[in-house]
């Protein structure tokens, strides 16, 4: 484990660290099939961030997520939906929306199993972000980043088996924070690799990351920022690593098979 850590981040090579970033990709491998996600949160470091496992139930799916104060940032459930989220420019959401006001991305995956059902999800209840995009992707190789720009929903569709998403609008670019060097600099490590003509791996995949990560640096009233967790996920193996804090020493790994097959809830302090 410690040579996959390593191996994604020693390249690391940026110098500067935004707080309230994210960057995030959906991944297909075209030779295979297998599908992989990847993300790094980057926020302030004196977070109390945890993973929190809810078991399966008469009407809720067993699922995983990670975050802070009662909210998921990001997670994925038995079926292999997978959200996240990131900040964006203001919005304007349409009329009749409202932002949600409960744990959002615990709730889709306590009850959707795709892509669709996560949509549908969200149009049933008129929720909408302002200052937000949301990506999901599942297991039959689905994948979209829902923004509301300007009073309308539009839906950013997977092509060319992947799907990148920071802190720009992709349907607004205009708006603001862009261009996006992590965003450019995920894009360039996908082409390099797949120019190689390698099959992929949950390490290949997190290397696709590993210069969009940002070390810690103090930043705001002696407040320490950078990446303070990143996650891999295998959806085909069902297979989940977290790292925090850049850190080899603190890594989470779990075979998402056997943990949604327990009863009881659990969770785990990344501190």
């Amino acid at each position: 484990m410690k040579s996959f850590i390593i191996t994604v981040f020693f390249v690391i090579l940026i110098s500067h660290s935004e707080t309230n970033a994210c960057s995030v990709i959906y991944y297909i491998d075209k030779i295979t099939g297998n599908i992989y996600v990847a993300n790094n949160e980057d926020y302030w470091y004196d977070t109390d961030a945890y993973i929190q496992i809810m078991p399966g139930s008469e009407n809720e799916f067993a699922r995983l997520w990670y975050g802070w104060d009662d909210f998921a940032q990001g997670g994925i459930n038995e079926h292999g939906l997978f959200f996240d989220g990131a900040v964006t420019p203001e919005q304007t959401i349409p009329s009749g929306y409202t932002k949600p006001d409960d744990n959002l991305g615990d709730q889709i995956l306590a009850e959707c199993k795709t892509v669709e059902e996560a949509l549908a999800y969200l149009e049933n209840r008129k929720i909408a972000l302002t200052n937000a995009h949301m990506m999901f992707g599942d297991g039959e190789g689905d994948a979209v980043v829902v923004e509301w720009i300007r009073g309308k929903k539009i839906l950013n569709r997977i092509r060319d088996n992947k799907l990148v998403m920071t802190n720009f609008l992709l349907s607004d670019t205009a708006s603001g924070n862009f261009p996006c060097y992590r965003y450019n600099s995920i894009e360039e490590r996908i082409r390099t690799f797949e120019n190689s003509k390698d099959t992929s791996s949950l390490l290949t995949v997190g290397n696709f990351l590993g210069q969009a990560a940002q070390p810690p640096k103090k930043i705001e009233n002696g407040k320490t920022g950078g990446t303070l967790y990143s996650t891999f996920i295998d959806i085909t193996k069902m297979e989940f690593v977290l790292v925090y804090k850049l850190d080899n020493a603190k890594v989470t790994k779990l075979d998402l098979k056997k943990e949604f097959g327990k009863n009881s809830e659990r969770q785990i302090e990344l501190n």
